[in-house]
This record gives structure tokens, C-alpha cells and sequence, in this order.
């Protein structure tokens, strides 16, 4: 049976429901994990700057190890490695919820970040392979409606559990949709020629896996990115920054020199010389780098500032996650037949306005209206600009390329929101800093009369649910 199925002309949405299951779960794990963040820090007594480190662990792992498990699905075959990283994801999610302090459970996010990248890195890629250029745009679009869905059931379902049955229900949740996510793998994916490299696996002269260069990208993302997950704790003058900073430059270096030299890189970088591909990665880094900082504060400032519940907050992110899921196939088919630019530009465009209408009008006494509104905003634009960009990326290059720049696609999205976080926990310390508040207590929720939010000058207003301050 499943060997028809894999000769009917349907296959490839039975590919792509296969690996949106996937990205639907780790779409999912995030938002929760998001919602849930202020309770694990009052939980273990901690403060923003070392919390935050579940979210930057799993994306640093994520960073480091998305460009070689793209490169390893082209070789060995994307449906192994994906799997794998299904099987490595489950895991740590049992971990994470069983942790007993703080330290294990940002290891646990570690590990799933290391699933994570396997499935990111090759679960595109997939799908790709498996439509015709006239139909990748569609394809896209729909992938990027399973990540909206995917974001509206994050918040709302983090929110539920967290309320609920504590914080650790959002990692064991992960289990039995990881399970099914293995089982429906295995037996759809199986002998199925897209998750094949192109190359005929038999061959005696396919490329190698290329250590060197997976291990030199490593260290330089790994030294670069830490070094801007520090600089709040240490300051932008310290000898461990700046040697950090010296190191990853070294070994970027070093990376670019081996990559333009060898034979088979795992990055091949004169693909940056193609002017399409070069301007549209920067295009999602910059896009990407604006976003992911309001989005990680944006649980702590409805929470602490505005007094919402966990479950409200969930609530409250479904509307602009909907956005994603509505504009998305709808922005990929058109982008199919009208082009990337017009959708690329005004999707940057409206995410503009929408941030800069936030940036300069929230209060403690905001309207929820306006947070929500201006959240559909630039969901609307994220919708917009994504597909297109992803899709314009993809024409560019060769099907045997897919895999890694499927990666190195993702790879702007997590490192970007690694930098991202970062920058704006170090900016709120600086801030709470210099108006003379610990950053620890209040943020940890102790300390009598340590009212002042997450460092932007607001004190908490009583208890509200949704509706209220409309």
C-alpha cells in the first residue's frame, strides 16, 4: 500500500503532511516554552539574564548544527537524518520536563536544539524535492500556514498547561506528538527517492561529508553568538568578550578560506556571488534579527506589566498567529505567478510600521487592542515576506544544494533570534541598571515594593483579563 502510495500523484502532499507534523510540533514547543518562561523563572528564583538561556541554548545548538545536517541529508538522505532528529527531539523533551534545576533543563534544551536543527535543516528540503518549480511557491506558502497554526497552538496551549498543570506540561506534551511524528515518518518517508541526495548513493564518486568545515562553522557561530549571549552579564569592554569576539572572527575566517578551497564544500560559498541569493539571506536576517527580541519580551510584558494570565496571554497570541495562517498559501501562490519583490517588500514594510507603532506607544496603561492589532500587523507581513523569500532562495540554486541552503535559510532565522534575545536582555539590564533596580529580584517576582517592569520605567497595574484596558 505504501509502496503505491509513494507512485501516486498525491505522494507529495502525503511528503508534505509527513514533515509539517514535524514543524508543526517544534513551531509548537517554542510558543509554549515562550508562555511558560516567567513561571520556570519564578520557579528555580532566577532572573531574565539566566532564563533566558533556555531560549538561547536551543537556539545556539539550532545555529551551530544546521548547515552540516543540511549538508548531511543531501549525502546520506533527508529522511534519515530527519528522523533522527525526531527521535533526539522526543528525548530531550522528556528530559526537560523531569529536570530538577535550572542547569539540566537548559541542557535538555541544548539536545532538543540538536533535533531541532536536523529536523530544520532537512524537513524543507523535503518538501522542495518533491514539487515542481511552478508549484514551490504553494508549497511554501502552505508549510508557512502549518507554522501559524502551529504558533497559534503554542501560546494558547503553553498558556492552558501552564495554568493548569505547571510549567514542565509544555516539554511532556512534546512526547506523544513526537511518537506519532516517528511512526507517521517512518512509514510514509520510506523509500521515498525526495529524501534521497541526488546523487546516486552508490556511486564511488560522491562528495564526502565535509568535517573540516562543519566543525570550523561551529566554533565560529558557537564563539560569535556566545559572545552576544554574554555581553549583558559581562560587559562590552570585558577580556572574555573581546577574546571571544577575536576567536570567532578567526575561525569564520578560516571557515570562508577552507570552503572557497575545497572540493566539496559543505557550504558552497560563490553561490553568494548570485545576487538573488545574497540579498534575499540578508533580507531574512534583517527581518528576522528585528522580530525575534519583541517576541521574547513580549510574554514578560504582558504578564508583568499588564498582569495577564499564562492561559490569557496564550489567548491573545492566537489572532496574530491566525494572520500566518490565513495570508500564507494565499501569499505563495500569488508569489507563484506575480514574483517575490512585490510580497518581500511590502511584507518588510507593514512588520516596520507595526513595530514602530509598539515601540513608541506602549505603556503600562497600553490598550490590549492596540498590542493585538499591531501583532496581527506584522504577522501579516511575516506571512507576506517569507514564502517569497524562501522560494526566490530555492530558484537560485541546484536540487543537489536543497538541503543545505534549506539550512542556511533557518540558520538566519535562529541566529538571528540568538542575537536578537540577546541584545535585548543586555539593553533592559543596562536600562533597569541605570535607574538603580536589581535586575534580579523583581524580575525573579521577590523583593516588597520592587515594582518597576522589565526595565522600561512601568509599574503593574492591578490584575487584568482579556478586554480590559480596551
Amino acid at each position: 500500500m505504501l509502496k503505491n502510495l509513494s507512485q501516486t500523484a498525491n505522494y507529495k502532499w502525503w511528503v508534505f503532511a509527513t514533515v509539517a507534523i514535524g514543524t508543526f510540533m517544534t513551531v509548537v514547543d517554542h510558543g509554549s516554552v515562550l508562555i511558560a518562561l516567567p513561571e520556570i523563572e519564578s520557579h528555580f528564583t532566577t532572573d531574565l539574564p539566566t532564563v533566558q538561556w533556555i531560549i538561547i541554548g536551543y537556539a545556539l545548538a539550532i545555529s551551530v548544527l544546521l548547515l552540516p545536517m543540511g549538508r548531511l541529508g543531501d549525502l546520506v538522505g533527508r529522511k534519515q537524518v530527519y528522523i533522527g532528529g525526531l527521535v533526539i527531539f522526543v528525548l530531550a523533551a522528556a528530559l526537560a520536563g523531569t529536570s530538577p534545576d535550572l542547569n539540566l533543563l537548559i541542557g535538555a534544551k541544548v539536545l532538543q536544539g540538536v533535533g531541532s536543527a536536523m529536523i530544520q535543516g532537512n524537513g524543507m528540503a523535503t518538501i522542495i524535492s518533491v514539487f515542481s518549480g511552478e508549484e514551490r511557491g504553494k508549497a511554501l506558502g502552505s508549510h508557512l500556514s502549518v507554522v501559524g497554526t502551529g504558533a497559534i497552538a503554542g501560546p494558547a496551549l503553553g498558556g492552558i498547561l501552564v495554568s493548569a498543570l505547571g510549567w514542565r506540561a509544555v516539554f511532556f506534551v512534546n512526547v506523544p506528538i513526537g511518537l506519532i511524528t516517528i511512526a507517521v515518518s517512518l512509514l510514509v518517508l520510506a523509500g521515498s527517492t525526495a529524501n534521497r541526495s541526488p546523487r546516486d548513493s552508490s556511486s564511488l564518486d560522491r562528495p564526502s561529508f565535509d568535517w573540516c568545515g562543519a566543525l570550523l562553522s561551529a566554533f565560529a557561530l558557537l564563539a560569535l553568538l556566545l559572545v552576544v549571549g554574554n555581553i549583558n552579564r559581562m560587559g562590552w569592554d570585558s577580556p572574555a568578550i573581546l577574546m571571544g569576539a577575536l576567536i570567532g572572527v578567526f575561525f569564520l575566517a578560516m571557515f570562508i578560506w577552507w570552503e572557497l578551497r575545497s572540493a566539496a564544500p559543505m557550504l558552497d560559498l560563490r553561490l553568494f556571488r548570485r545576487k538573488l541569493v545574497a540579498l534575499e539571506i540578508a533580507a531574512g536576517w534583517i527581518a528576522f534579527l528585528g522580530t525575534s527580541a519583541a517576541r521574547f519580551m513580549m510574554p514578560f510584558y504582558l504578564q508583568r506589566v499588564l498582569e495577564y494570565s499564562p492561559r490569557d496571554i496564550g489567548l491573545l497570541m492566537i489572532p496574530p498567529a491566525l494572520c500566518m495562517v490565513i495570508v500564507g498559501p494565499v501569499t505563495g501562490q500569488l508569489s507563484d505567478r506575480l514574483g517575490w519583490r512585490p510580497f518581500t517588500f511590502s511584507g518588510l514594510a507593514l512588520s516596520a510600521v507595526a513595530w514602530f507603532i509598539l515601540a513608541t506607544q506602549l505603556s503600562e496603561t497600553s490598550s490590549v487592542t492596540l498590542v493585538i492589532a499591531m501583532l496581527m500587523l506584522q504577522s501579516t507581513g511575516t506571512a507576506l515576506f517569507n514564502s517569497p523569500n524562501n522560494s526566490s532562495i530555492m530558484s537560485a540554486v541546484e536540487r543537489s544544494s536543497y538541503g543545505v541552503m534549506s539550512a542556511l535559510t533557518q540558520l538566519v532565522r535562529n541566529s538571528a533570534n540568538v542575537i536578537s534575545v540577546a541584545v535585548a536582555t543586555a539593553v533592559i539590564v543596562f536600562t533597569m541598571g541605570s535607574l538603580g533596580v536589581e535586575v534580579g529580584p523583581y524580575l525573579r517576582g521577590a523583593g516588597e515594593g520592587d515594582t518597576l517592569d522589565l526595565g522600561m520605567g512601568y509599574q503593574p497595574v492591578s490584575h487584568r483579563g482579556p478586554g480590559a484596558g480596551d
